[in-house]
């Protein structure tokens, strides 16, 4: 891996990057005069990767249907892989053997691995959360997994990625109460043991997971907790899950307010169009879901990796309230915008107009 730590040498960066380790540099290209939206690069070992950004998921080291060729000739210059399915097939051996990931699949661009911790939540039946970490019975062959935080990290070592995730603890987005707490609290805790368990920070980026629910003043506990530990991104976790979109974009904006404006944040399990854009209205970076490449891999992949490319160019532009009026009246021909993404949106001060109404006013 020298030869992919040396591209991040001092002299090969542009000026303005800010390097957060030896293994990541962030630039901010532009800012939106009038909204948080940023257009920025994200250099990493394997590639430069252009923000505001959509990962395709790859959930077992493969986007089905697409070929890494057929990725590149479409311009992903990062995608996601499952920790969890990987660390079950094929397994650390056989990817270590392989030398990695990047090797395993024939992929030279920029990989993203999340932590496993979402199955928390998509297998719940098979799971038990302690503090230790979460047993699971595989859904594969019904044997059990322990999860915790150093195994976690140490899979994703073995696997290879740019940017790991830390092991956090996930509730449903629907759930309330003491437990979300638990989480939140349990989630910085864990950070901690992934931090003193990653064997290779020269090379591999581990960014942390806010937590909180639909709490605010959780989420802005936990992001003073996290932004002490100086990890060189972060991203926004818990969401996605079935909320109330008016919860959502206020969640999303506020944390991504509070975060460090130098580092890339990342709205996990984000891919509906609409969502985008709003998300990167709010200040947001960096995108995943697996809904496009379930649907139809060679179209779902396209669609939202076009979408911000075009809104990369509009933020550089100084345009990009414009570009987002457009882009929703093209989604939306009869201009029945969804009241959400109204509101989220006029929070910035983008007043979408509906037919026989004025536009609409910032949420107070």
């Amino acid at each position: 891996m020298a030869a992919a730590t040396a591209a991040l040498s001092a002299a090969d960066l542009p000026a303005g990057a800010v390097r957060h380790g030896p293994a990541l540099a962030f630039r901010i290209v532009a800012k939106c005069s009038r909204t948080p939206a940023r257009a920025s690069e994200l250099y990493l070992p394997h590639s430069t990767v252009h923000t505001p950004i959509f990962m395709p998921v790859g959930t077992q080291g493969t986007m089905k249907g697409l070929t890494p060729a057929q990725l590149e000739s479409l311009n992903c210059q990062i995608m996601l892989s499952n920790t969890y399915h990987l660390g079950s097939r094929p397994g650390p051996e056989i990817m270590k053997q392989a030398g990695g990931l990047h090797k395993f699949m024939n992929w030279k661009r920029s990989v993203l691995t999340d932590s496993g911790g979402f199955q928390m939540v998509s297998l719940l039946h098979l799971a038990e959360i302690t503090e230790h970490g979460v047993s699971f019975q595989s859904p594969h062959d019904g044997s059990q997994m322990m999860l915790t935080p150093e195994h976690s990290i140490g899979l994703q070592n073995t696997i290879g990625a740019d940017i790991i995730m830390q092991l956090d603890d996930v509730v449903s987005s629907l759930i309330s109460g003491p437990r979300v707490e638990e989480a939140m609290h349990r989630s910085i805790r864990w950070l901690d043991r992934c931090i003193a368990a990653h064997a290779r920070p020269e090379e591999q980026n581990l960014f942390a997971i806010i937590q909180g629910g639909l709490d605010l003043e959780l989420r802005r506990q936990c992001v003073d907790a996290m932004v002490e530990r100086n990890t060189p991104g972060y991203a926004i976790g818990g969401l996605s899950g079935g909320e109330e979109k008016s919860s959502f974009w206020r969640v999303v904006k506020e944390t991504a307010r509070l975060l460090p404006d130098d580092k890339p944040r990342y709205c996990m399990g984000v891919g509906y169009a609409t969502d985008l854009i709003v998300c990167v209205a709010l200040g947001v970076d960096m995108f995943d879901c697996v809904f496009p490449t379930r649907t139809a891999a060679p179209l779902g992949s396209r669609n939202p990796a076009h979408s911000l490319i075009s809104t990369h160019h509009a933020i550089i532009a100084d345009r990009f309230p414009e570009f987002v009026i457009d882009y929703m009246q093209t989604l939306h021909p009869d201009g029945a915008y969804p009241d959400w993404a109204q509101e989220a949106l006029a929070s910035v001060g983008i007043h979408l107009q509906t037919p026989d109404s004025t536009p609409t006013e910032p949420a107070k």
